[in-house]
């Protein structure tokens, strides 16, 4: 599949000192003009997302906090849910031998949902009657054009890191250049992960194509897919929550994603808790937007990585999975991926695999 993402978009760039600060009153209200008069495949009035106040918002996060669960030096968060007989049981997933890749095609044209296209240089070179080339990668992953992984490290919130690692100190650290601070670093995922991964499809579920931008998935959505699949998402799995992003781009083209995207709203957050999830992934970047969030434009972000430790996976292609696992009839699989192993990165791009 080539990349789905077009080489330019709406032609402004939202920031929190531009359009977006100016006029986000007049966005939010757009976005409720629009969406709440739009009803779902099934008949039911599509949700966009509760409003909720900081308040609500501190006391969400202290509520489903995983500090100091598995000591207070942990670093792995909750891939400590993925146990050796964990990974047993999704290997046993694999019945016929199918692979799947859920990441994008590296992303090399520059736009506004792209201002880091990654850079691909190659040097060819002979020495001594031999012959070869070399590669040199380049790129800033973060954001809403590659397929990546976000550690532990990549958000903070009220200047403490997960298990109360505190930011001050990753910050004392870059401004010296020293490189002194290494807590919570991707390269704790050295091993790799390997679960069982459950693919909820969210377009399938409505009966549509896609999901329109600014509309929730909520955990009620999640659990109505259950029913529909039979399965019961637990303890160690990683959840991949499809959006339809790709397919719109495909029929409707590119639009200001950082305005409005389809996504989960917060209430997720201590759904994922209850149910002891390791890891979250979505062909967006999660959360719905806008947020409804007081002061807030990714707020499950900080949620889920602060509160809850648990790494996240952003701009996934889950169309292809989808499709094989519509053919075979089957939502889940064995999962695996492996971060680079970079000392105290804040994450990773990325190419995970589902195997069937």
């Amino acid at each position: 599949m080539k990349n789905p993402l077009p080489a330019s978009v709406i032609p402004y760039t939202i920031n929190s000192s531009g359009v977006y600060a100016k006029f986000s009153h007049l966005i939010k209200l757009v976005v409720f003009l629009i969406f709440s008069q739009v009803f779902l495949g099934d008949g039911t009035a599509a949700e966009r997302p509760r409003s909720v106040t900081a308040k609500e918002y501190d006391e969400m996060m202290k509520s489903i906090s995983n500090w100091n669960r598995w000591g207070k030096e942990d670093q792995l968060g909750t891939i400590n849910l993925i146990t050796p007989g964990k990974r047993i049981e999704a290997a046993r997933l694999v019945q016929k031998g199918i692979s799947v890749s859920l990441a994008l095609e590296l992303n090399t044209k520059i736009s506004d949902m792209n201002n880091s296209p990654f850079k691909h240089k190659r040097i060819s070179w002979s020495w001594e009657g031999h012959q070869g080339a070399n590669d040199q990668y380049s790129v800033s992953y973060h954001g809403w054009a590659h397929s990546h992984m976000d550690g532990l490290l990549h958000f903070s919130y009220q200047g403490k890191f997960c298990n109360g690692f505190e930011f001050s100190d990753l910050d004392k650290s870059i401004k010296n250049g020293d490189g002194s601070f290494t807590k919570l670093g991707i390269h704790n995922y050295q091993t790799g992960i390997l679960t069982r991964g459950i693919l909820v499809d969210m377009p399938l579920l409505l009966g549509k194509d896609y999901m329109e931008p600014g509309i929730a998935v909520m955990p009620s959505d999640i659990e109505q897919w259950e029913k529909k699949t039979g399965l019961k998402i637990g303890s160690g799995d990683v959840l991949l929550i499809r959006t339809g992003r790709w397919e719109r781009i495909r029929k409707k083209g590119g639009w200001n994603f950082i305005v409005m995207a389809a996504g989960a709203n917060v209430d997720l957050a201590p759904w994922l808790k209850e149910r002891d999830v390791a890891m979250i992934g979505s062909d967006g970047v999660n959360d719905v937007s806008p947020s409804n969030v007081q002061g807030l434009p990714n707020p499950l972000h900080a949620l889920v990585i602060v509160g809850l430790g648990m790494p996240a996976l952003d701009n996934l292609d889950l169309d292809k999975l989808a499709e094989t696992a519509k053919k075979l009839n089957r939502w889940d699989f064995m999962f695996t991926c492996s971060p680079m192993r970079v000392v105290g990165g804040t994450g990773s791009p990325l190419n995970p695999q589902a195997f069937f």
